[in-house]
């Protein structure tokens, strides 16, 4: 498994444009929003409670969190609390489905947006592990933000610029 510092570096690597991440500190919220009102459609029963994939996905997706990054992830727990709450009120409307795909929609219109000011590709493309790194690099940018985990930004900005020279130098040469 990828560091945390690994993890984030690349992602920062293509999201440097301050105007783009503030694009996806919509985009990104949205997707997960609605990506858990799908899941959360998907239910079952375990010994007479029942649970949706979303709650399972939340679970696991908590612990990757947890082994990269403990700080950032306590942040991420209390991000995804009202999201699981608020997914679950959505799930049980007249057309959850609908209201998820449209909100997943909007989202990634968001995020394309942010990467045209960027002029760089999503992350993902070359990494499909950076959609789970996206909730993890914001929540890096928050705490940046507060002036909390200094030595991590220290540590991943240098990085990430290093890697968007090659990439840029890679697009040039290409």
């Amino acid at each position: 498994m990828k560091s945390a510092v690994e993890q984030l570096a690349t992602y920062k690597s293509v999201h440097l444009n301050p105007k783009n991440i503030r694009t996806h500190f919509f985009g990104v919220p949205m997707i997960i929003w609605s990506l858990f009102v799908m899941l959360g459609t998907i239910r079952f029963e375990v010994q007479q409670v029942e649970v949706s994939v979303a709650m399972l996905f939340t679970l696991v997706v908590l612990v990757y969190y947890f082994m990269l990054h403990v700080r950032l992830a306590i942040g991420l727990t209390v991000f995804i609390i009202p999201v699981i709450l608020t997914s679950e009120m959505a799930v049980h409307s007249a057309h959850p489905i609908i209201l998820a795909v449209a909100v997943f929609a909007i989202g990634w219109v968001i995020q394309f947006i942010g990467h045209k000011y960027e002029k760089a590709k999503p992350a993902f493309i070359d990494d499909l592990n950076q959609l789970l790194v996206g909730p993890f690099f914001l929540m890096a940018e928050v705490y940046f933000l507060f002036g909390w985990e200094k030595e991590l930004d220290a540590e991943i900005t240098p990085i990430a610029r290093e890697k968007r020279r090659a990439i840029e130098a890679a697009r040039r040469a290409g």
